[in-house]
Order: C-alpha cells, then structure tokens, then sequence
C-alpha cells in the first residue's frame, strides 16, 4: 500500500510492517519521557519556585523562556549527530540512553537546587537530555514505520503524551508537594519506560553504513535549513504546521484572562471551570488522534484529515470568541480540542511521509521540522497584545480578534497542506 498518488520526488524503499512489541514499547517510552519532563513544567518548577523565592512567580517565565530556545539551538544538531554516527547499538540507541542520563542529571539538579539560578541551569539540561530522548525516538519511527502504520502510532503516541502530564499532575498530588519527589519520581518513570525500549527494541548496527561526509562549520549551519525548491511538499507541511501552531498558541496563552473578561470574574475565580474545560479537553484531544490518526491509515489519506481539523480547530474557535457564557465557552474549547488531536497525529504522520533523504538525514530534518512548533510558540505571545490592543479602551482587551485571527491561522494551516501534492 502507498499513500502516494505517483511523482514523489523523494521515493524511498517499501518498510515493512513494525509488530506489536515496537509500537507499544515506542507509546511507553513516550509516555515516559512526557511525564519525567512535563511534570516539571506543569508543577514542580513552580512549587520550587515558590520555595526558593516566593511570590517572585516572574521567575518562573524567565526559566521556561529561555528553555524555550534550547529546542530551537540543539534540535538540528543532534538530529545530524544521530544521522552521521556509527556503533554497534545503531543511529538513535546511543542518543536516547544519552538523552536519558543527561535527563537524569537535570532532574537531581532542579530538585536538589539552592538558587533560581541553578534550577534554570538544570531545566536548560532537561531540555537537552530529554528533548534528545524524545527526538531519538522520532527518528526511530521515521526509520522504521512503514506509511500504512504511521497514522496509527502517532495517534497512540499522542495519546500517551497528552494522558503523560494529567498523570504527573495526579502523582504530584499524592507525593504532596515534596519537591525531591516532584522531579525524581516522575523521572524514574521516564528511565524506567525509556530503559524497556532500548532493551527490548533491536536497532541494527550502524558501522556498516556508508561513512558521513565530513563536517564543517558553514555544512552544520546548512544543516539548520532546507531546499524549498527541491523538498516542496516538506516545506509546505512545514509551513501548515507553523500556521496552525502560531493559531493555536494565540488561543492558548491569554486563555485565564479571556475566561476572566468574558465571565466578568478575576481570574483567580475561573480556575475551577478551566480546570473543567480542560479536563473533558484532555479526553477530546485524545479521542481526535486516535481516531484521526487510525482513520488516516485506514483510508489511505493524510491531507483530508488535517484540512478537517484546522477547520474544526476553527470553528471551535471562533464559537469562543462569540461566546459570553460558560456553555458556550465549553462547547467552544471541546470542538478545538477534537480538532488539535487530530491534527497532531495526523500531521505528525504526513510528516514520516513527506520526510527528506529519509535514509540518511531523518534525525536532521524531524530537528527542523521541530521549528515549526517552537518558533510560533516563541513568536506569538508577541503579537498578541498588538492584537488585544485593536479597538480596546481602558481595560478591556479585543479578545474577539484575537481569538478571530487564531481561527483563520488553524484554517490557513489546513489550506496549505492542501497543496501536497505526493501524498493523498
């Protein structure tokens, strides 16, 4: 079976079909890595924060910030290094394991640390090791997936990657707030699931491969680009994947305060119905990329399915910003949460799909693809309050545009991906 309606410009060798033993093994150990790095994110840091400077929650912006750049920094490289090395363990083992312990480290370093200081330090190395971890991973699935099983593990790895933080939440709760435990449980979870993988999951050995061309200053920094020209439909899945990111992190970030506007309340008092929203949000997502991502494969298509959800995405959106009630609001968030789980199993498959030099440059071109994520998540809180300000008076907020203008980036993000044209 292909999902390609003929003239790939960049056809690669039929895979063959991955058993039961590597898809859920792949969904444990990207379980395992989401709870071991998200948990912090979603609590622990802030709980450590709070102990080591209370009521500078600033602080707490300025550590996930410039975490934020780390992705953007290493993605591509170590991408590249997966791709050029050469062992007895493959391409990808040594990079998980080492991303792993490097993981491990930051882990001890952020619960152990005496300073804000030192916890940014260990949160910087926790998006290094993990972020490794996570990227070997990836690249496993781009080596070894064949298209009629992408749609399907994507969707289950995204499931285990949006259950992975309620669960940390859950078990953050039960250890109490203790903040050694905060980091270090969550994380042997993480060692434990990614330790199965590599154990249980053979790779080939890689010393028989062909040798990499040597490596340069002005060649590592081509590596952090691509050929539109010659890779168009990767650039334009690039480019949908921006655009429906960009939409989604306009509609996610201001999301306490434009409840507070539209509810007339403080934001303090809407933490109970967000809490709600995005509990029943949590089960939609997950439903969407199960179900979009076995549909995809079932049907042999990809882009139908991302065009549906950046329209649902959409709609869902655009039902918030005319709402002024809490069914509405609820009715609003839930039909966006269907249309983000679909979308992030089904793109993440049209990714595989249409990979470059798969063979050989897989880790490298899933590190930029990456780009497309963390950049809109690093750009748009910076045009949101251009867009607030619109039209607004005094206190209040143009929350309307703002949410109007998300909407059409998720549609424009469908749109674009419309224009592929080597995969149906």
């Amino acid at each position: 079976m292909s999902l390609h309606p003929g003239g790939s410009a960049s056809p690669t060798p039929t895979l063959p079909r991955v058993g039961p033993r590597y898809i859920w093994l792949m969904v444990l150990g990207q379980f395992g890595v989401f709870m071991a790095f998200i948990t912090p994110l979603a609590i622990s840091l802030s709980v450590k924060v709070n102990q080591l400077a209370p009521g500078r929650e600033e602080y707490l912006g300025y550590i996930t910030g410039i975490g934020a750049l780390v992705p953007l920094l290493i993605g591509p490289l170590s991408g590249t290094w997966s791709d050029r090395t050469r062992t007895r363990l493959g391409r990808r083992r040594p990079f998980i394991i080492g991303g792993m312990l490097v993981g491990v480290v930051s882990l001890v370093v952020m619960a152990t640390a005496p300073s804000v200081l030192v916890l940014g330090a260990g949160w910087v190395l926790a998006q290094l090791g993990w972020g490794t971890t996570f990227g070997g991973l990836n690249s496993s699935q781009a080596d070894r997936l064949p298209e009629e099983q992408r749609g399907k593990v994507a969707g289950l790895c995204g499931f285990a990657t949006l259950v992975a933080p309620v669960a940390g939440v859950a078990l953050a709760g039960a250890l109490g707030g203790d903040p050694l435990l905060l980091f270090l449980v969550p994380g042997a979870v993480g060692v434990v699931s990614v330790v199965l993988f590599v154990w249980l999951v053979g790779e080939a050995d890689s010393r028989g491969l062909p040798a990499a061309e040597p490596l340069t200053a002005r060649s590592l920094l081509l590596k952090y680009t691509w050929s539109v020209r010659r890779f168009p439909d990767f650039s334009l899945n690039w480019l949908g994947r921006f655009a429906f990111y960009f939409g989604l992190t306009l509609n996610t970030t201001f999301t306490a305060f434009f409840f507070a506007s539209r509810l007339d309340v403080t934001v303090e008092q809407v933490a109970g119905t967000i809490a709600a929203i995005s509990g029943i949000g949590v089960l939609a997502t997950a439903g969407g990329a199960l179900g979009g991502g076995f549909l995809s494969d079932k049907l042999r298509r990809r882009r139908v399915f991302v065009l549906a959800a950046g329209v649902i995405y959409a709609l869902g959106t655009v039902t918030m910003a005319l709402s002024s009630d809490v069914p509405l609001l609820f009715t609003g968030s839930i039909i966006s949460s269907l249309g983000l789980g679909v979308f992030s199993a089904v793109d993440q498959a049209l990714a595989l799909d249409v990979l470059p030099e798969r063979e050989t440059h897989a880790g490298r071109y899933l590190g930029v693809f990456g780009f497309a994520t963390s950049i809109p998540q690093s750009a748009a809180p910076f045009l949101a309050p251009l867009l607030l300000a619109v039209g607004a008076g005094g206190a209040e907020k143009n929350y309307t545009l703002l949410y109007l203008v998300a909407a059409a980036c998720t549609l424009a993000g469908g749109l674009i991906v419309l224009r592929i044209k080597s995969v149906r």
